[in-house]
């Protein structure tokens, strides 16, 4: 992994373990090889800083939320704050790098002074000409791509490397070309290649979207016969790909790269090609900085020795500013103030509970209290209460049979309604039970012999339930003083115990209503004084 927490400051470079950044609160990403990108995943909550091309790779390869991608235009100075109020700023500007697409190099100017972080390049004298390093800026420290910080490796120009490349292309002209290549970078090699010799460069969909990307001629095409040059994964050519090539067509491998490679077939050739800076480069670049101190990217590689007479006298450490300290060593949750005050300001607005006034309310609770009280009174009376107990069933006996006449009685009955609450005079008229109940069924319930009206000149008026008289019942001690609704509640309180094998045998509603009709009938047939009228 090749990245950096930059000491006394809250910026880390192409470092991607949080739980070792420590105090890194600003994060930037050079490039995106795999090298640089270790521990960057979809999963990434914290805000990333780099350029607009490895901002589109990064989303669109690495699934990396655009929500936190900022995407930094290159040759621009950028202000960035180091602590959470703004007091504390720092100045960033992005350098192209010369390495692949979208890579750069960041030059930070604050209070630890100058830093510059080169990141993966390839070194060019027009770099010397950006307007950042032409200003005559101390570089206090230099972060350099020491990868090939080798006095005893001697590389070309890529200028050259390609001229060599065309050479050997040459001498097969009947040969397809294939050339190994990482995910990215030298597309600008396969479009000399392809105009060099008229030819279509073969790449697959995730390459050929790349090249579309940077503006490139159009000779590049996923039709893999439409040309002799291939681009394919440098990790493909191998000897037993190398046979299978040739046993359809002739084939040749170019490995363009700067590593030393162990040919594994005679057909595999090895370039110099290469992306990072040679080390004569590195010194050109060294000498014409000047930096305080040489920092090596590649830490298996040190190379400070190499540039010690290159460098300028170190200056005092600076001390870090109180709020960036404090920036530094607060929970990383707490970092971005304004993201979390915005992603809240998103988020739908829950209706909590209105409290009302006691004052304005206090006579509707106590309604409330007294409703409560009569519903559990008239729904759960207490045994002793004989006329509270008998109102149960009576209203249940009103819910089974709907359809039964009513006629005012003495003595109001209350029943309660779930959306109001009234008073409502009815009259239950008993009825012969022996024109509706079997034999069987009274000696199931215990009700015994049937209960006969008693109709004559000791009959109450109309309008007033008559008196029933049974042998063996359980009603028979009820006296003739006995209230109308007390008897027609009692009577309900038979019928809802019986049982319902019953009800669905030898009973409906339809002939419940005939006999009531039929009883009423015969009632309204005498006369006060017991003669009949009809």
């Amino acid at each position: 992994m090749n990245g950096v927490v930059i000491p006394q400051t809250p910026i880390a470079v192409d470092f991607w373990s949080l739980r070792r950044a420590g105090t890194a609160r600003l994060f930037f990403l050079s490039h995106m090889h795999s090298d640089h990108t270790v521990g960057l995943s979809s999963t990434w909550a914290r805000p990333l800083y780099c350029s607009p091309i490895t901002a589109h790779l990064l989303h669109r390869h690495l699934q990396v939320s655009k929500q936190w991608i900022r995407a930094l235009e290159i040759g621009e100075s950028h202000v960035l704050p180091l602590d959470e109020t703004g007091q504390e700023t720092m100045t960033v500007t992005l350098i192209d790098a010369n390495h692949c697409p979208g890579s750069v190099m960041f030059l930070f100017e604050g209070y630890f002074g100058t830093i510059l972080y080169t990141g993966d390049f390839r070194y060019t004298p027009s770099m010397l000409k950006e307007p950042a390093l032409t200003l005559g800026k101390q570089i206090d420290t230099l972060y350099l791509d020491n990868t090939n910080c080798n006095p005893a490796l001697v590389l070309p120009s890529r200028q050259e490397a390609t001229r060599q490349i065309v050479h050997l292309i040459r001498q097969f002209p009947r040969h397809n070309i294939k050339i190994g290549l990482y995910s990215l970078g030298k597309e600008s090699l396969l479009e000399h290649l392809a105009l060099e010799f008229q030819t279509w460069v073969v790449l697959n969909p995730r390459r050929l979207e790349l090249v579309q990307l940077l503006g490139l001629a159009d000779v590049f095409t996923v039709e893999e016969r439409a040309g002799r040059i291939h681009a394919v994964d440098h990790t493909e050519i191998c000897h037993s790909a190398m046979l299978q090539w040739n046993q359809t067509h002739p084939t040749i491998a170019i490995l363009p790269t700067s590593r030393p490679i162990r040919s594994p077939h005679p057909g595999i050739y090895t370039i110099p090609y290469s992306d990072h800076s040679s080390y004569s480069e590195l010194r050109a670049f060294v000498e014409a900085l000047r930096p305080c101190r040489v920092v090596p990217i590649v830490r298996q590689q040190p190379c400070g020795e190499f540039f010690e007479d290159s460098l300028s006298p170190r200056l005092s450490i600076p001390l870090i500013p109180h709020s960036v300290q404090q920036y530094m060593c607060s929970s990383p949750r707490k970092t971005h103030v304004l993201w979390q005050l915005a992603r809240r300001l998103k988020r739908p607005r829950i209706q909590g509970v209105v409290f009302e006034s006691p004052e304005e309310k206090a006579d509707q609770a106590k309604v409330d209290r007294d409703s409560k009280k009569d519903k559990k009174e008239n729904l759960s009376p207490r045994p002793e209460d004989p006329e509270k107990l008998s109102l149960h069933p009576l209203q249940a006996r009103k819910q089974l049979f709907p359809d039964s006449s009513r006629e005012d009685c003495e003595e109001p009955v209350l029943l309660w309604d779930p959306k109001k609450m009234t008073t409502l005079d009815l009259s239950v008229q008993s009825q012969p039970e022996d024109e509706f109940l079997s034999a069987e069924t009274r000696e199931e319930t215990g009700l015994g012999p049937p209960l006969i009206p008693r109709v004559g000149k000791d009959s109450p008026a109309r309008g007033t339930q008559g008196s029933l008289v049974g042998y063996d019942s359980p009603l028979s001690r009820i006296s003739r003083d006995t209230h109308p609704a007390a008897e027609s509640r009692g009577l309900a309180l038979k019928y809802l115990l019986t049982p319902v094998n019953f009800f669905r045998a030898g009973f409906s509603s339809r002939n419940f209503d005939q006999q009531v009709e039929k009883y009423q009938q015969s009632i309204q047939c005498h006369n006060p004084d017991g003669s009949l009228r009809c």
